[in-house]
């Protein structure tokens, strides 16, 4: 698998990531050690998790199959905070006291003495971003943490935080934002992509694959076992539902059956290779899922249907993103 610069930094990751949201609920252990198996046989190395996937057991299992599976040596340890892991009002948000708790207890969970990747899992509008960023200085010079990202955070957002770190020496600085970006969900190219690049931010996309949809599964009915079918799931996977996913979805079925290959091959390659992106992050179920877009890796997309593709996916652009005379 091809490696890659995340953002400006020193940190190599592979151009594909292994995303563990549903580690420790609809994915067992045994089934999670099949998918890093697999994953790192085919090169890959970033891993993805958080503090609140399946209440912390995403961490645990990735903890345990790090001791027993696969060496941690071989892999790159993401994880995310900021989210609500306690009741009461300092069980969530990013203060300096719960973030820096929350580091402590991804790494017990983990069972490791650091991460390689710490990243702020959304905007917290209560606490001063000064104070925010502040604890994640502590958290690489304490060793906790190796670099820092930003997750869910809109453009202006992601840019004053990477501004702020860059303004003063010393300050770690932000080298990823993790974004929800596919060609059902482009609104990221208006303003956090530009962002992103012009101040050495690595983009890493989560649900590539357009929550599933892009594979065409969906496309007639939705089957029993899928994640559409479970009522924690039907919403979110809902909310890209539309008259134009569809015709978007239909572009990628004529695409792959013109390749010869799948639609998730299509939908993977093309958010892969966008201008900005490191490394989308993909997430499955099973191991065989996970197969699946491995074996997109050498899956390339000719300009003609790079260009049917964009078309027919783009997003509304307006001022003062473009403007009229330009």
């Amino acid at each position: 698998m091809e490696q890659r610069a995340l953002g400006r930094s020193g940190l190599v990751v592979s151009r594909l990531a292994l995303g563990t949201m549903t580690w420790g609920r609809d994915t067992d252990e045994d089934e999670a050690a099949m998918q890093l198996t697999a994953f790192v046989d085919a090169g890959g190395t970033l891993v993805d998790t958080a503090d609140v996937y399946c209440d912390g057991e995403s961490e645990r299992v990735l903890g345990h199959l790090l001791t027993d599976v696969v060496p941690r040596s071989e892999v790159l340890v993401a994880t995310k905070a900021v989210g609500r892991t306690a009741p009461g009002p300092m069980g969530r948000g990013a203060s300096r006291g719960h973030l820096l708790a929350a580091l402590d207890a991804s790494l017990e969970r983990l069972g490791l003495d650091h991460v390689d990747l710490w990243q702020l899992h959304a905007w917290d509008e209560a606490t001063p971003l000064e104070e925010t960023l502040a604890a994640c200085d502590v958290a690489v010079s304490s060793g906790r943490a190796r670099y820092v990202g930003v997750s869910n955070f809109t453009g202006w957002q992601t840019a004053q935080a990477a501004t702020w770190q860059r303004a003063w020496p010393g300050r770690t600085p932000v080298i990823s934002t993790q974004v929800e970006y596919s060609l059902l969900q482009r609104g990221v190219e208006r303003e956090v992509i530009p962002a992103a690049e012009s101040l050495g931010l690595g983009v890493l996309p989560w649900s590539p694959l357009g929550r599933g949809l892009l594979t065409g599964k969906y496309r007639h009915s939705t089957p029993s076992e899928s994640r559409g079918a479970s009522p924690q799931w039907q919403g979110f996977i809902d909310g890209l539902r539309s008259a134009k996913a569809d015709r978007i979805v239909e572009a990628v079925i004529t695409a792959a059956q013109g390749l010869g290959t799948t639609p998730l091959a299509v939908a993977l390659a093309w958010v892969r290779d966008r201008p900005g992106v490191v490394a989308p992050v993909v997430g499955a179920r099973t191991a065989q899922q996970l197969q699946a877009s491995l074996d997109a890796e050498t899956v390339r997309l000719p300009a003609a249907i790079r260009t049917a593709l964009e078309d027919v996916s783009a997003p509304a652009f307006g001022y003062p993103e473009r403007r009229a005379d330009t």
